[in-house]
């Protein structure tokens, strides 16, 4: 029998996690302004690190006083806000796990994630559709209101707050606690519950923040922008969890979506993340004050295309960002030419809800066109069979929320998470995915398209605001297209849409000149209504809902092609 060591009576020491980050900015940076929160009317109310952790303190103190029981699943439905980040602090504080809604859900998804996740209370902030989501909130189930809430009748977090004495010394969390449970945004069926305890969403977010803030050392103060939903991986873990970890961090957040690039400008971030849909809007709303072709004669004369350049991102308020990241869904590279060429290095990254969004990204040394990057540390990847990338994170969730028996089909036996997209890995390591295996249909020819690249490429238009690749048994596929909101309200002008149909057309040609036979395209459809997240055609993270879309125009799809027409008008 081999010798075993003796027992140790010094207890091992507890790793550091999120909330003693936290503990450490409150008395190391009291003084240091951490969040600043639009009030309406251009104002604007700054609260340092002290501030942030009395607020949470405070309705710490009340939460605990509710009698809940240890880990009580506690929500937030809000947009993004100073008190959502209160919120969650106190919601660790006082032993709880927090549950995130997107504040753009109906009442019915909201109902679900509620009773799904047996909630114990909701706290309720800035929403633009209260009126028709309060429906989906149980009868009985306390709530408090935030301060920028619609109008209500809720118990009002300052009411709780000036009459509650913050919670004193340091609550820790044991690494193995849930700290996050993650309602994915469901764009392929119900939302599903993610599992994030404290020990891996520290593990990713020390990751991620050491990673982004490479070589800022002498930065006294990092700011950034926190407009993405705080519900979804993206922001909660690359911008707020991210602050959290390095104190220097100074969070703007945004008044309304009217107002965007005016608190852009107010930010000047040096971090910034974005979707590709954004990141596309961005440069449309550029060539609507000036012509692609003319932009980009101005940006090769050497000097001027230098003052030129700065003065667009300037006007984004994007001229101060020293680390720009695209994620959430596949982006042109094109796309990301155009903003390098203004001298913004735009990066990909790529990452989901189940890997705490640590898993690759593209850096300055590690970049390629169509390429997502390289892992981050400590993340292991393969290719399996099939082509479907597997991924296994130091941010992996624990599982899905109730759902045994779906945990048993993600992970491989060795433990690595089934993604659901396909990819190809080069010898340099660099990750390209090449679609969703769920994504993937066969025309009547029998032959598999892969919608994403082809997306893509339609996308580098600037008519094209977004697209959808279909045509399941169909001889060949099709795009559905959504122009840009600058075109659609002239579309009715006779000579404009006529000239819009003309470019498309060649549009058509082009896209098909680059594609193998089996995946040209019979035909694009320009489609008049906009999908939206208020209209169920996008997730909150402005994915589209292909299953949705597809429904729609299931009963004139036949005609398009019958039509024999390369533009065809839904």
């Amino acid at each position: 029998m081999p010798l075993q060591p003796p027992p140790s009576n010094a207890a091992t020491p507890q790793p550091k996690l999120l909330l003693d980050y936290v503990y450490d900015h409150e008395s190391q940076r009291a003084g240091q302004i951490y969040l600043t929160q639009p009030i309406g009317r251009q104002q604007v109310v700054d609260y340092t690190w002290a501030q942030t952790m009395n607020q949470a303190r405070c309705m710490a103190t009340h939460l605990k006083a509710q009698g809940f029981a240890a880990g009580a699943r506690i929500a937030i439905l809000s947009k993004n806000c100073a008190h959502f980040i209160f919120a969650e602090l106190a919601i660790w504080m006082a032993g709880g796990s927090t549950v995130a809604i997107f504040p753009t859900e109906t009442a019915s998804t909201i109902r679900f994630v509620l009773e799904h996740s047996a909630a114990s209370l909701l706290f309720v902030g800035k929403l633009d559709t209260w009126e028709q989501q309060r429906s989906g909130i149980p009868n009985g189930l306390p709530c408090i209101a935030f301060p920028l809430a619609p109008a209500n009748t809720l118990p009002a977090w300052d009411d709780i707050v000036r009459h509650t004495a913050p919670l004193t010394g340091t609550v820790r969390r044991a690494p193995e606690d849930v700290a996050i449970l993650m309602y994915t945004s469901g764009s392929t069926g119900e939302p599903k519950g993610v599992v994030h305890n404290f020990a891996r969403a520290t593990a990713a977010s020390v990751g991620l923040a050491s990673h982004f803030t490479q070589g800022l050392d002498d930065y006294p103060e990092i700011r950034t922008v926190s407009y993405l939903p705080l519900a979804h991986i993206f922001e909660r873990a690359g911008v707020e969890c991210l602050s959290l970890v390095d104190g220097r961090c100074h969070l703007y957040f945004c008044e309304s979506s009217s107002t965007f690039v005016e608190d852009l400008q107010r930010a000047r971030p040096h971090l910034f993340a974005s979707v590709p849909r954004l990141w596309l809007k961005f440069q449309q709303g550029v060539f609507s004050k000036i012509a692609p072709e003319r932009l980009e004669f101005f940006l090769r004369i050497p000097l001027l295309g230098r003052l030129l350049a700065r003065k667009v991102l300037r006007q984004l308020g994007l001229d101060q960002v020293l680390v720009a990241i695209s994620g959430s869904a596949p982006i042109a590279p094109e796309l990301i030419a155009w903003y390098r060429h203004l001298g913004l290095n735009l990066l990909e990254g790529y990452a989901m809800t189940e890997d705490f969004a640590y898993s690759h990204v593209s850096t300055t040394l590690c970049h390629a066109p169509g390429s997502v990057g390289i892992p981050f540390p400590g993340v292991q990847v393969r290719i399996g069979d099939d082509g479907e990338i597997l991924i296994k994170s130091p941010g992996q969730m624990v599982g899905y929320y109730r759902h045994e028996d779906l945990n048993a089909e993600v992970f491989t036996p060795d433990g690595f998470f089934r993604t659901g997209d396909k990819g190809q890995r080069g010898a340099d390591g660099m990750l390209r995915i090449t679609g969703r295996v769920k994504e993937l249909f066969k025309t009547a020819k029998g032959k598999y398209i892969a919608p994403a690249p082809i997306e893509n490429r339609l996308h580098n238009h600037p008519m094209v605001e977004m697209s959808l690749v279909t045509g399941v048994g169909q001889v060949a596929a099709c795009a559905l297209l959504l122009l840009n909101e600058e075109i659609r309200p002239r579309l009715a002008e006779p000579v404009f849409r006529a000239q819009v149909q003309a470019e498309l057309a060649a549009l058509l040609q082009q896209v098909n000149s680059e594609l193998v036979d089996y995946e040209r395209l019979h035909m694009l459809v320009v489609v008049t209504q906009p999908w939206t997240v208020e209209n169920g055609l996008l997730t909150p993270t402005l994915k589209v809902r292909r299953a949705r879309i597809e429904a729609l125009i299931a009963a004139d799809i036949d005609g398009w092609y019958a039509s024999g027409q390369p533009v065809c008008w839904a």
